[in-house]
């Protein structure tokens, strides 16, 4: 830890080379994370290329209160819901490669095509139902259950309460547990 607080003193001087090796153990992460949001390899490049200047250019401002990690995704969340609020769509298409678990992605056939159908169609119905959540309980459903940050993270990224994040949460897996019982999503 203290090669990255060294890293980080060094970039606040304006040293690239050492922004450029902070941020090399977080690309993937950042770009993985904003991809779920969005699920659109270019927008997903896009908007991490702009999380990244966000990031050297705010790092004077960072004050090491929190760990880097939960400041960049701050950064990153809140770069993702604006990208959200300016393209004024709610729905987010989580496509199946995103969820955790794929058989397809891991190359698992020993199932009964049958099963294989179902659980393909319950991945699906459990895409649309996140979609269709509303955008708080949604990104905190995709940070917790999807991209598995603790409580306590996602607290620090969304800069809520502990007791808001949980409420999100919970209020979304009830509104997808209910949605999933719906005929009308399979």
């Amino acid at each position: 830890m203290n090669a990255e607080k060294d890293l980080i003193r060094r970039a606040k001087k304006g040293d690239v080379s050492a922004f450029e090796e902070l941020i090399s153990g977080y690309e993937k992460k950042v770009y993985n994370t904003v991809y779920r949001f969005f699920n659109n390899s270019e927008d997903a490049m896009d908007i991490t290329q702009e999380i990244f200047i966000k990031v050297f250019t705010s790092l004077h401002g960072f004050r090491e209160n929190s760990s880097f990690s939960t400041w960049l995704y701050r950064i990153a969340v809140n770069t993702c819901i604006d990208f959200m609020r300016k393209k004024k769509d709610e729905t987010l298409p989580i496509k199946d490669e995103m969820m955790v678990g794929n058989d397809t992605a891991h190359g698992s056939y020993t199932r009964l095509p049958e099963e294989f159908i179902e659980r393909q169609e319950l991945k699906q119905a459990l895409m649309k139902a996140i979609n269709s959540l509303p955008s708080e309980q949604r990104i905190c459903v995709i940070l917790r259950d999807i991209q598995g940050f603790s409580y306590t993270e996602i607290s620090e990224i969304l800069m809520c309460s502990l007791g808001t994040i949980k409420s999100r949460l919970n209020r979304g897996r009830r509104a997808l547990r209910q949605m999933l019982k719906s005929p009308e999503l399979f």
